[in-house]
């Protein structure tokens, strides 16, 4: 079982000095397969959509690192882990930028990066980026299309939505094309990541809020969609996050990745620490003793 952990992105961990290149050294050390970010740019003291299972947000959000600053940080200190996000809000970043990024962090791990995708629920943050929210879903579309073409033509022009691309040289390519995996839940953004992604980014939680099946039947059509738009569906692979409550015992967080993994098999799989640790000796600490029980099994 590959096992990673979220980086301290959020909460007061992130606010130490130093914090990412402390603890992506030492969770590569302890064994850990990947290390991700999430993204959060605001968190509204009176949000429009509260954060789920919260009236508003979570406390950690109120600190937030910027999630390729973070990504670049722990490609500079760290060797063998996989670099992923679960996920960024693409729709808020201008795509060209966007894509520069990626490609800088990607040449930067020599060729590590997974790009985890998705279009974020906050009405606030769009308005603090100045992108109309409803424009969401086929801003993400024309992202990709312009991720395609940045990493495999060597002169890129684009017509997007609200910019253009010139016909231009781009000479800095990734060291391999990276997997683009996608958050989607609905009708239509599942269709996206069965026609379009490499692999999909469902959510698990600990304690369990639902059946593993509701994960895997998902997983099951979500194959049998691509094989049915002409796809290898066995190629569509499954970056699963574990979300963990305040106050849950690293047995319990081992026992459920244990039992998870055992009916989805995922290629990817990584326990979020954000609402656990308050420290990153608290996170290196409890990644070294979560690694070190899911190996006894």
């Amino acid at each position: 079982m590959r096992v990673g952990f979220s980086l301290p992105v959020f909460g007061s961990a992130a606010a130490e000095p130093g914090a990412v290149a402390r603890y992506a050294r030492a969770a590569e050390q302890a064994g850990a397969a990947s290390l991700w970010v999430g993204d959060r740019l605001l968190s509204p003291v009176a949000p429009t959509v509260s954060y789920p299972g919260y009236e508003t947000m979570p406390d950690e959000f109120a600190v937030a690192q910027d999630p390729f600053v973070v990504l670049a940080v722990a490609a500079a200190v760290t060797e063998t882990v996989t670099l992923g996000s679960s996920t960024i809000n693409a729709p808020q970043y201008q795509p060209t930028n966007l894509a520069r990024q990626l490609t800088s962090i990607d040449v930067a791990s020599n060729g590590r990066l997974l790009a985890g995708l998705g279009i974020g629920w906050s009405p606030e943050e769009y308005g603090a980026v100045g992108v109309p929210m409803a424009e969401r879903g086929k801003r993400l579309d024309d992202t990709l299309d312009l991720l395609d073409a940045w990493w495999t033509q060597d002169k890129v022009s684009h017509e997007g939505i609200g910019y253009t691309v010139p016909e231009s040289h781009v000479g800095l390519k990734p060291v391999r094309k990276p997997p683009v995996y996608l958050a989607a839940f609905g009708e239509r953004a599942q269709r996206r990541v069965a026609e379009r992604a490499d692999g999909w980014l469902p959510v698990w939680s600990v304690p369990e809020q639902f059946p593993a099946d509701v994960v895997t039947g998902a997983v099951a059509k979500l194959r049998a969609a691509a094989e049915n738009a002409g796809r290898d569906p066995e190629a569509l692979g499954v970056a699963l996050r574990v979300n963990v409550d305040p106050g849950t015992t690293v047995d319990a967080i081992a026992e459920s990745v244990a039992k998870v993994s055992s009916v989805l098999e995922p290629d990817h799989l990584f326990v979020d620490l954000t609402y656990l640790t308050s420290s990153v000796n608290e996170h290196i600490d409890l990644t070294g003793t979560l690694l070190e029980l899911i190996a006894k099994g």
